[in-house]
């Protein structure tokens, strides 16, 4: 398998440009699952309060309206946990390289949900953000300086 990961160098080198962003990206979720972890622990309710905050949004869907008040607010513990999660399952995935694919479609979806609960200052930062995915996602930025090349010369597929 380190051999597989020096020739990914060799064969899929025009992607190391990417692969440096999708390094990043995974330091970047990694350090926001820490930050939410020691504020989770710290304040406690600060998730709950975020999701009441984003109700007072004019332009919020009527839908995720409704999927707040009665779903995520009254879970709002379960919720926090499970955003944590993703955030630390998006940088591990990230920094290995590893099904980079399917994790940054969660990753979008991360990033659509922050940007519907977020202010309009933060808006073009989570656009950004979103276009960084789908870069990833289209390129299989994993195939370079990640484990997934391993996974791609043996195994062809959407995954890899």
């Amino acid at each position: 398998m380190l051999q597989s990961y020096f020739e990914s160098i060799k064969y899929v080198g025009h992607l190391l440009p990417v692969s440096f962003l999708r390094i990043f990206l995974g330091y970047f979720y990694i350090d926001l699952a820490v930050k939410g972890w020691k504020d989770y622990l710290a304040i406690g309710n600060s998730v709950s309060e975020l999701f009441i905050e984003a109700l007072n949004k004019p332009m919020m869907p009527g839908w995720y309206r409704i999927l707040l008040s009665e779903q995520l607010i009254p879970h709002w513990n379960v919720v926090a946990f499970v955003l944590i999660g993703l955030h630390l399952a998006v940088g591990i995935s990230y920094i290995l390289g590893y099904v980079v694919r399917p994790i940054s479609i969660i990753a979008i979806f991360l990033c659509l949900n922050y940007l519907t609960l977020s202010s309009v200052d933060k808006e073009t930062f989570f656009k950004l953000m979103i276009a960084c995915h789908i870069l990833l996602a289209w390129v299989g930025a994993g195939r370079c300086l990640g484990l997934d090349y391993y996974f791609y010369k043996r195994r062809r597929g959407v995954w890899w």
